[in-house]
């Protein structure tokens, strides 16, 4: 059985010896890119002042005007960060709430920004509102309908993820965006899985802001992503860190650019290699970057097929709602024992067992676990289908 495509595995560093379906949590770095990265490192050590205090300022204004031409967005609004989440607190620290005012988030959303939420509201004397998103969903009507079962007049700002990552669903932000900052809420669209999966314009978009990681799915190194804020909303909008852009004298920048391109010493390489990996993803197929996500696309859709075939369990989501991952309900199985650990006996086992790397979640309405498949140009379908045989073999 194949474990690891072949032609296009090539471009990667993954093991061969491992079949990995979770691209979704962290990425996978092509080598092209990792080389990238490096060359930046060794500039950077050569001569760290003039490559941190003379360069770098204007290598990350490229960098801007390459994730705007690729995201169709203003390249002033971008504030470089590590990764989405710190994006979503950037935000959160933002807010100006009252005691009484609700925050909306859906049940699909993500832990980590959950509890940003949650700590934000509990600071203001707010409240966070959850709206129950059924799954297995029907159409994209059905998310729109649970925000609107909860909305008051109290709600002032909403979260709302672009690919839910626990059950990988596209929510229709084209739709959620302009009808809620319409009422007067304000959106902050979590794209941690978007850019590279779904092209993406951010500007006909027009959400309050958008944060998005480029280590996922356009599979730059860890530690590159971006917080994108609208052009009526940056003034007096600040870091998270307070550093040397607060207080300096110039005029040839935007207070927002100084404050938010230099928040202490760190390695900003991550970022500046973001060019190279959307150059290296669009090489990899004819067509560029609109093959690579129909490619990825339609491989996950096969993959859930097999799967469910396997289960004897029917699609949860239409496929229009998917882009390179699904999560399928799992019927009851039978697991062999494993040691506690921090995931789930089935992931165990099919980790030590067979080398096989999927996320298994917990999915708490109903009550019931999800095994997470991704699709990334280096899968193949065998290694879905030896997915499949396993499970088929524990039920």
């Amino acid at each position: 059985m194949t474990r690891v495509a072949g032609e296009l595995a090539q471009h990667w560093n993954l093991a061969r010896d491992v079949v990995f379906l979770n691209h979704g949590s962290f990425g996978a770095c092509p080598r092209t890119v990792l080389d990238a990265q490096s060359a930046w490192r060794s500039r950077m050590e050569t001569q760290p002042v003039q490559f941190l205090v003379r360069d770098l300022e204007a290598l990350q204004d490229a960098v801007r005007m390459r994730l705007a031409a690729f995201l169709h967005a203003d390249a002033e609004g971008f504030a470089l960060v590590t990764n989405a989440t710190v994006g979503v607190n950037t935000v959160l620290a933002n807010l100006k709430l009252q005691a009484g005012d609700e925050i909306l988030v859906t049940d699909h959303g993500y832990a980590a920004c959950r509890n940003a939420l949650e700590r934000v509201a509990q600071r203001a004397g707010a409240r966070v509102v959850v709206a129950h998103v059924p799954f297995p969903i029907d159409s994209p009507d059905a998310v729109l309908d649970a925000l609107d079962r909860v909305l008051t007049s109290k709600t002032r700002f909403c979260l709302i993820d672009h690919v839910t990552s626990p059950t990988g669903i596209i929510f229709p932000v084209e739709r959620i965006v302009p009808w809620l900052q319409g009422l007067g809420v304000d959106v902050l669209v979590d794209g941690a899985h978007a850019p590279g999966m779904l092209p993406l314009d951010l500007q006909a978009l027009g959400a309050a802001s958008y944060t998005g990681n480029c280590h996922k799915w356009t599979c730059a190194p860890k530690g590159a992503a971006f917080l994108h804020v609208r052009a009526d909303l940056r003034l007096g909008f600040v870091p998270l860190v307070t550093s040397h852009g607060m207080a300096l004298p110039r005029e040839d920048r935007s207070r927002f650019r100084l404050e938010h391109d230099w928040t202490g010493t760190g390695d900003p390489t991550p970022w500046l290699t973001i060019p190279a990996a959307l150059d290296t993803l669009d090489a990899l197929l004819p067509g560029g970057w609109s093959a690579l996500m129909a490619h990825n696309h339609d491989l996950v859709l096969q993959a859930r097929d097999i799967l469910c075939a396997a289960l004897d369990v029917p699609p949860p989501a239409p496929d229009a709602m998917l882009g390179s991952l699904a999560a399928i309900p799992l019927p009851p199985l039978r697991v062999p024992s494993q040691a506690p650990s921090l995931f789930d006996p089935l992931q165990d086992y099919l980790w030590h067992q067979h080398r096989l790397e999927v996320p298994v979640i917990d999915w708490p309405s109903p009550r019931v676990r999800l095994i997470r498949v991704s699709a990334q140009a280096y899968n193949t379908l065998e290694q879905y289908q030896l997915l499949a045989d396993l499970l088929r073999a524990l039920r």
